[in-house]
């Protein structure tokens, strides 16, 4: 059982970093107040973000961010 729980923490570990990569490789938002008072367009970026690399690494995120929560959670049950 302890084996298990070793290697459940090394993938946790592994997911904080792979993580904070991911969340640090995307490009910043502006659509706070800036944005909203200059007026930002619809560019063919925004439209096809799907599939542009930004819209990949959102993906990546929320997977990453998903599993991060799973394995918080089966790591806190008593073993």
């Amino acid at each position: 059982m302890e084996v298990l729980k070793g290697i459940v923490t090394v993938l946790y570990v592994l997911i904080c970093i792979a993580l904070v990569v991911v969340v640090l490789m995307q490009e910043g938002k502006s659509a706070g107040l800036s944005g909203a008072l200059s007026g930002s367009a619809d560019t063919y970026w925004s439209k096809n973000k799907g599939r542009s690399m930004e819209g990949a690494l959102e993906k990546i995120t929320k997977i990453l961010a998903v599993l991060f929560v799973v394995l918080s959670v089966v790591l806190n049950l008593s073993w």
